[in-house]
C-alpha cells in the first residue's frame, strides 16, 4: 500500500511539473528504507512513462518549444552520462548529503522566489 500511496503523489506532482522524481527519491529512502542507488535507479524508470505523459500532453497544449527542447535534451543526455557515472562511484552516504544539501538549496531558493514575489505584489497594491 505504501508503494501505491508513494506512485500516485510523485505521479500527481510529476504531472505538475514540481519535480516528482525528487519527491519519489526522498519517499522510497525515508519511507521504505530504500538505499539511495536504488531509489534513483528507481526514479529513472518512473521518469520514463511519466515523462512521455507530460510531453503529450504538453505538446497538444502547445506548451513546448521543440528547437529549445531539443538542444536541452542532447545535453540533458550527455549531463545524464556523467552524473550516473558520478553516482556510481559515490559512497551512498556522501550521495544521501549531496542530495539532502541540492533539496536544501531548491527549498532556499523558493523560498526566496516567494518572498520576492510577495514583496512586489504589496508594493503594486500600495502604488
Amino acid at each position: 500500500m505504501k508503494e501505491i500511496i508513494i506512485g500516485l503523489v510523485s505521479g500527481i506532482i510529476s504531472g505538475t511539473g514540481m519535480g516528482g522524481g525528487t519527491i519519489l527519491i526522498f519517499l522510497l529512502t525515508f519511507m521504505c528504507g530504500i538505499e539511495q542507488h536504488i531509489a534513483q535507479a528507481v526514479n529513472l524508470i518512473f521518469f520514463i512513462p511519466t515523462s512521455i505523459v507530460a510531453i503529450i500532453v504538453n505538446i497538444k497544449n502547445k506548451n513546448i518549444d521543440l528547437k529549445l527542447a531539443t538542444i536541452i535534451t542532447i545535453f540533458g543526455i550527455l549531463g545524464a552520462i556523467i552524473g550516473a557515472n558520478i553516482s556510481i562511484h559515490t559512497d551512498v552516504n556522501k550521495l544521501r548529503k549531496s542530495f539532502g544539501v541540492f533539496l536544501a538549496i531548491i527549498a532556499i531558493h523558493e523560498i526566496y522566489t516567494i518572498i520576492k514575489m510577495n514583496k512586489k505584489q504589496k508594493n503594486r497594491k500600495t502604488n
